[in-house]
């Protein structure tokens, strides 16, 4: 089954959402088709933050520093409940467009699902900082990009349209405000790290599914988990 997913590697419900989606398809038996988009949450972030994440964050939210790490707790357990060890303690997040653009050179080579992965991983678990172009050739690397056909792309403007279209059919066509946005088969769209009810729904291509618009996900105001994402 065809699925598309505009998403971004700084966004913790995007990989709760990936992870919970591939779940709910292996037990249901369903092979998932994945095309990848770029959706950047942040697109004036600089490479790399000088400031701790979760002071950061706070800032930008408009909490305190407890209330962010109380959100971030939150978040952990959820990504837990998925297999996700978020150390978002160690998260040093920052401009995610490189990132977006080799994801789509990967994704050339039939290594998008891998590409994505490997980003997650290095930004959730490993508190890599993304944005940096040595430590983007090294997440590459692990998922055998070759080096040199890396740095041409981080050097140039390789598949930075890529990432302007994806963008563009989210805010024109699509109408994304949030991210995670899942379009099954290209005519169901859900939106947020859904429950595995919905999203198995989704994957069944029931015409009455009713996703809960209160679903976990990141936008450019908040990330947070609603009450009734956490169960």
């Amino acid at each position: 089954m065809r699925v598309d997913i505009w998403s971004d590697v700084v966004c913790p419900f995007c990989y709760i959402g990936k992870k919970r989606l591939e779940h709910v398809a292996e037990q249901a038996g369903i092979e998932l088709d994945i095309h990848w988009h770029s959706f950047e949450l942040d697109p004036n972030a600089p490479v790399k933050h000088t400031v701790n994440n979760t002071e950061r964050l706070a800032q930008k939210y408009g909490r305190t520093v407890p209330e962010m790490q109380e959100m971030q707790r939150n978040i952990a357990a959820l990504a837990a409940s998925e297999g996700i060890d978020f150390q978002w303690e160690k998260a040093n997040s920052g401009n995610s467009f490189n990132a977006h653009r080799i994801i789509h050179l990967a994704q050339s080579k039939g290594l998008g699902n891998q590409a994505k992965e490997a980003f997650f991983h290095a930004y959730m678990t490993e508190g890599l900082s993304i944005g940096e172009h040595e430590v983007i050739e090294e997440i590459a690397s692990r998922i055998g990009l070759d080096h040199a056909e890396v740095e041409y792309v981080l050097d140039s403007d390789e598949f930075a349209e890529f990432v302007r279209h994806d963008e563009k059919i989210a805010h024109e066509q699509l109408n994304v405000t949030g991210v995670p946005f899942f379009v099954f088969e290209q005519k169901l769209a859900v939106s947020g790290a859904q429950s595995q009810e919905i999203f198995l729904q989704a994957l069944k291509q029931a015409s009455d599914i009713q996703p809960d618009a209160n679903a976990a996900q990141c936008d450019e105001q908040q990330c947070d988990i609603p009450p009734s994402s956490a169960q």
